[in-house]
């Protein structure tokens, strides 16, 4: 048995947000540091001037990360389950949660490995790619595959180093990763002309980087030692606990395909008002991200500072991090708002030349204003809930979230493009009160003596 972690303390009121913030600024620049990857791609490709390969690029990435990125769960329920062993002072629970996370991220894999030969054609008919565009992408993604169990183990790396509070490591080395890809992106596809093969292989490398830093830093960690004696251990492997991993993993990764289809719906709504419209809406949606990147980071904090408020018992810990999280998000949620009220419009513009696309951003960019305030809500308890391991109960609410978005596009339907942004917003809001209506009730049950 390994000896206990001191539990982190209850900060005083005044200073948990500055508790709150060490969290959520590490992970704000974490978030917009990982988007850089994709950028760095598009931009080495375009400067070839060879549109086909770029598009190949864009379809690949695109298959890429919806193959993988509903396996995000690994990451969200190992920061819960870590920080939860965290706020008891349990190191063992702490390696159990690194061991049987691996393990899961290693199956799956194994499996998508396995389902290479099927997976790679498939993807390309369902994204309906033809002729050369077709064998490009073929050829990025035949590459970058490789990377999906890298991409899987790190996932687990970086939720497992966020559950306890190492959120600075993770930075730096996403940073580190960056500067790697860039590097690569420029040697391979300027230099020496390797095209989509070369983005594809500095994909593959800076993730294969990424993990093995990753790797370094957690063996570092006297829990990490643990969890390779653990893995021969019976124990380790107790039903119960694989079915509390598997339940929490389950509902996270349906909360996800949730999520996809929403964002299905809206793009397939906006196709569906013609070409001009649906580039505006697709430039509207890539500033509402930008926006998301900075609001996950009070998610991530939430989900770090409830899961150790929950595993010590500390109910008013508990109470304090909600309280500071929904403030503080608030603050970001109104300052991006303010932002986009005075400078979204011009931000639109400059993604477009075409006078017509600027003109039907600016008709809609008063909902890109809108959506941060009216949506922080929901990433904030997102966090909360996945820390707590209330994912049950956040399942339920996104089922009625998703209920009430169906049943405004009918119902704002004659609204055209204004109707459908109205229900895209009040998904959120349904979220966010739907969580804030069942919280008081979990919490009483989460930390009721048995």
């Amino acid at each position: 048995m390994t000896q206990p972690t001191v539990p982190h303390p209850t900060p005083p009121r005044k200073g948990q947000a500055r508790l709150l913030w060490s969290i959520a600024l590490p992970a704000m620049l974490t978030n917009v540091a990982t988007a850089l990857f994709g950028l760095a791609d598009m931009w080495a490709i375009g400067r070839l001037g060879d549109a086909p390969a770029q598009g190949a690029v864009e379809l690949g990435a695109k298959y890429m990360m919806g193959l993988l990125n509903v396996f995000n769960f690994l990451r969200t329920s190992t920061v819960a389950l870590t920080a939860q062993g965290t706020g008891r002072a349990d190191r063992q629970a702490q390696a159990e949660t690194l061991t049987r996370a691996m393990a899961v991220a290693m199956g799956i894999g194994v499996l998508l490995l396995c389902l290479m030969p099927v997976a790679i054609p498939f993807g390309l008919d369902l994204l309906e790619a033809r002729g050369p565009l077709r064998e490009s992408a073929g050829d990025y993604i035949a590459i970058r595959y490789w990377a999906g169990p890298l991409w899987l183990g790190n996932c687990v790396l970086v939720g497992w180093l966020i559950g306890q509070r190492l959120v600075r490591h993770v930075l730096v080395v996403e940073i580190g990763a960056n500067i790697l890809h860039i590097a690569l992106d420029l040697l391979l596809v300027l230099v020496a002309k390797w095209g989509v093969a070369g983005v594809a292989t500095a994909t593959l490398t800076s993730e294969l980087f990424k993990f093995l830093v990753l790797a370094a830093i957690v063996l570092r960690r006297p829990e990490a030692g643990t969890a390779f004696a653990l893995a021969r251990c019976r124990t380790t492997w107790r039903r119960g606990e694989l079915a509390r991993l598997f339940a929490l993993n389950r509902d996270l990764f349906l909360r996800t395909l949730l999520l996809t289809a929403v964002l299905l719906a809206f793009a397939r709504a906006g196709a569906q008002a013609g070409p001009l419209t649906l580039a505006a809406n697709g430039i509207l949606f890539q500033l509402f991200m930008l926006a998301t990147l900075l609001l996950d980071g009070f998610e991530s904090a939430a989900q770090v500072l409830c899961g150790e408020a929950l595993g010590a018992r500390n109910r008013a810990g508990f109470a304090a991090t909600v309280r500071s999280a929904l403030l503080w998000g608030g603050v970001m949620g109104l300052t991006l708002t303010l932002a986009y009220a005075v400078e979204g419009k011009a931000l639109a513009a400059a993604f477009n030349t075409d006078p017509d696309v600027i003109a039907a951003t600016a008709v809609y960019a008063p909902w890109l204003t809108l959506l941060p305030l009216l949506g922080v809500s929901a990433y904030v308890l997102d966090g909360v809930f996945v820390g707590a391991g209330w994912t049950r109960a956040m399942m339920g609410t996104m089922l009625a979230a998703m209920a009430g978005y169906a049943l405004l596009l009918w119902l704002l339907h004659p609204l055209g493009n204004h109707g459908l942004w109205a229900a895209f917003t009040m998904f959120f809001v349904i979220r966010g009160l739907g969580q804030a209506a069942v919280l008081p009730r979990l919490a009483r049950r989460s930390f009721s003596v048995s």
